[in-house]
């Protein structure tokens, strides 16, 4: 089993800038990509950005790209997401997956959520 927790959401204007974090625990040998969803009100989760943990292989959203940035601390098992310039359109519910191998196969795993609200 592994556990994720997501903290770093807040409130924030038009402009400023988040840094969320992910922390990881338990069973974490096996993770070979930790990845950035977000739900906004009344839409589908959209995943924003992934990071292969093995090598640090980026990639992100179109959406995504330039204001955002993943990034990964293996020796504290924390995944960071780096949100610049906010805008009012990033209010979102933010969730940090995990996929890890398992059985032949791979498991997801996801936190609960932290939330971002951006006032214009």
């Amino acid at each position: 089993q592994v556990r994720l927790v997501e903290s770093g959401g807040g409130s924030v204007q038009a402009g400023g800038s988040l840094r969320l974090s992910c922390a990881a625990s338990g069973n974490t040998y096996g993770i070979y990509s930790m990845h950035w969803l977000r739900r906004a009100p009344g839409k589908e989760r959209d995943e924003v950005a992934g990071i292969y943990t093995d090598g640090g292989t980026t990639y992100y959203a179109d959406f995504a790209k330039g204001r955002f940035t993943i990034s990964q601390d293996n020796a504290k098992n924390t995944l960071y997401l780096q949100i610049n310039s906010l805008k009012p359109e990033d209010t979102a519910m933010y969730y940090c997956a995990a996929n890890r191998r398992e059985e032949g196969s791979y498991r997801r795993y996801w936190g609960q959520g932290t939330q971002v609200t951006v006032s214009s």
